[in-house]
């Protein structure tokens, strides 16, 4: 179990499910369809559901865009559509947002949010132009290595400048199952532990923090070598290599694609009255 590491909730769900509990006490699950794309809600209620599957409480929600990579027809604006529809309840009805995109920007794999960040309508520097759209600030500090700074203490320092009404953060995810690769996207109101799927815990971005909601977007690009082991050969295979993770072929291309994704879904979300369409005039 301990080799076994996912960032998904809706995988730490099912692997307590493979281990014997048939139902587990403070953890709510269900399974729908949002506009063509299946929907996992796993919602941990308590702190017995907390302990099952390792997470805190709260809502998490995983859409499977995969059909988006069979390139069927209106499946972005589909998948689009379908991330600002689960981000919008979970944000306060008015005031800023900041949005930090997490990441390291020179590792492809560990791209996503700052690339998200190329892709989002900013506003703030624009109130006297756009009055009517929400205030929205965006930040990219790279990772502590190569600067010496946790992500919780560049953001908290924005934020408290900034004096925002939630913050999203963006970030890559690690994943169990290779299915799930670029394919599904996370989002949570309980924030987020940067580096958790890879063994590598940094400091939490969550409202204890930070002192506002804050709802984490993200999707897993890497899988633990270990936790594939595991999966085929039994919990005892001994696993010569530790530390390395499978990511897929052509990641370049799918985090460029999952960027403008994100960057879409999450600007509507902030701006329900436009379109991806006006999205595409604007930030052309």
């Amino acid at each position: 179990m301990a080799a076994i590491r996912t960032d998904l909730a809706m995988e730490a769900h099912a692997l307590c499910r493979e281990t014997g509990a048939s139902q587990l006490q403070g953890v709510i699950a269900s399974e729908e369809t949002l506009n063509g794309f299946p929907l996992t809600r796993v919602e941990i209620v308590d702190k017995a559901g907390e302990q099952a599957l390792g997470k805190p409480r709260g809502v998490y929600l995983t859409l499977d865009i995969t059909r988006f990579w069979r390139h069927e027809a209106d499946s972005f604006q589909q998948a689009v559509e379908s991330i600002a529809e689960l981000l919008a309840p979970m944000l306060p009805a008015e005031g800023p947002v900041l949005v930090a995109g997490l990441g390291n920007q020179a590792m492809t794999p560990d791209a996503l949010g700052p690339g998200c960040l190329s892709h989002l309508l900013i506003t703030r520097h624009l109130k006297s132009v756009l009055p009517d759209f929400r205030e929205t600030a965006a930040l990219s500090g790279g990772v502590v290595g190569t600067t010496g700074l946790e992500a919780a203490e560049w953001v908290r320092g924005a934020a408290e400048h900034m004096g925002p009404e939630a913050v999203i953060v963006v970030d890559a995810l690690a994943a169990r199952g290779l299915e799930r690769l670029c394919s599904s996207i996370q989002i949570s109101d309980t924030g987020l532990i940067p580096g958790s799927g890879v063994g590598n815990h940094r400091m939490a971005l969550d409202r204890e923090s930070l002192g506002v909601p804050v709802i984490s977007v993200g999707v897993p690009t890497v899988v633990n070598l270990e936790t594939i082991a595991h999966d085929l050969a039994g919990e005892d295979c001994q696993v010569p290599w530790k530390g390395f993770f499978l990511t897929p072929d052509a990641i370049d291309a799918k985090i460029q694609a999952l960027s403008k994704i994100l960057g879409y879904g999450i600007s509507l979300a902030l701006q329900p009255g436009l379109t991806a369409e006006d999205l595409d005039a604007l930030l052309s």
